[in-house]
């Protein structure tokens, strides 16, 4: 490997986890702004599988333009190996954290050995965890917090007219769908953290996993709907969404709100007449809101649960599991 190379997973071509490869390509340059952080664990999420299929589930007007070769991914957690001359508040040595240029689809590029992150993107990790559990923490932790607590920026919202705006948690009835997996299990601890009764909703053998995280009630969705069993909701967090998410609206207390994380509601006449908030947003870098995580992270307050770990080269195994469904927390790339 010559000196200005790094190993990293890059596609050619869209598709399923076969098309990702593990390849040398070049170290990023540092750009004003920017900290080179040698990388040492990468967390996945469900968009990474969506740029490698293509964005097949979004309209054809809204797919981004994906300028191949491209590496994957966009939760790192490492240590800095350089900074630019303007950047303040971090050094060589320091180890961080954090969600790199999200949304800007594809830019992002941390399935490898470095990873270039505006500064601004980024958190000092929490001493008190490693770095797998640190890496699994951006993205999943960023969407619970920006949904439930505080939006955090002023950019347009691509989903909806208006901006997103998080609800009063404390002595509210919160209901999780989804709860054991990456966001649901972070929102299930934020939402106790925040003083509200959680609900979580998940596959039976999730239960003693989510009450030791908290949550006061738990459905199994494979036994009964949870629509037919939770009433006089303040909030559903919704982390599945999708088509179906309208279900939940019978759950919800006049004046309530739905969150969904995906895209697909469509039952806005219902909400209206019901008087349900409906409203989603797009997960953003932010680097501060990361450092308040970080110490509720470093406080054992919230922790985030790994389902799996692979190394870096077995990006494709890590996405089989994926797309295995009934995940508990986080699966994790390792960065030798």
């Amino acid at each position: 490997m010559s000196i200005n190379t790094m190993k990293a997973i890059r596609l050619h071509e869209f598709g399923g986890p076969e098309v990702l490869r593990y390849e040398e390509a070049p170290i990023p340059e540092l750009k004003p702004g920017e900290v080179l952080v040698r990388v040492h664990a990468v967390g996945i999420n469900p968009p990474d599988w969506y740029l490698r299929e293509g964005y097949k589930d979004l309209p054809p007007e809204w797919r981004p333009p994906v300028p191949f070769p491209v590496i994957l991914g966009s939760d790192v957690s490492g240590v800095v190996e350089a900074v630019a001359t303007d950047v303040q508040g971090f050094s060589v040595g320091d180890e961080v954290f954090g969600m790199v240029r999200f949304p800007s689809f594809g830019e992002s590029a941390a399935y490898a050995e470095y990873v270039a992150a505006p500064a601004s993107d980024l958190a000092l990790k929490p001493a008190g965890i490693d770095h797998m559990h640190a890496a699994g923490a951006p993205m999943a932790g960023l969407t619970a917090w920006q949904f439930l607590i505080e939006l955090g920026h002023s950019e347009a919202n691509p989903l909806q007219p208006e901006s997103h705006r998080p609800v009063q948690l404390s002595g509210k009835t919160v209901l999780v769908n989804g709860a054991a997996g990456g966001v649901g299990h972070l929102a299930v601890q934020l939402a106790k953290w925040k003083g509200a009764h959680v609900i979580a909703v998940a596959s039976g053998k999730h239960e003693s996993f989510l009450r030791e995280l908290g949550a006061d009630e738990f459905i199994d969705y494979t036994k009964s709907p949870p629509e037919d069993i939770a009433h006089d909701v303040d909030l559903v967090l919704d982390t599945l969404g999708g088509p179906t998410t309208g279900r939940f609206l019978r759950t919800l207390k006049r004046g309530g709100a739905l969150f969904p994380v995906f895209l697909g509601f469509s039952d806005a006449e219902e909400a209206a007449k019901l008087g349900v908030t409906v409203s989603m947003t797009q997960v953003r870098s932010n680097g501060p809101q990361l450092a308040e995580l970080g110490r509720l992270l470093d406080a054992g307050t919230v922790r985030v649960a790994i389902d799996s770990m692979f190394p870096l080269a077995d990006a494709r195994k890590a996405h089989e599991r994926a797309a295995g469904g009934h995940i508990q927390g986080k699966i994790v790339l390792t960065v030798e």
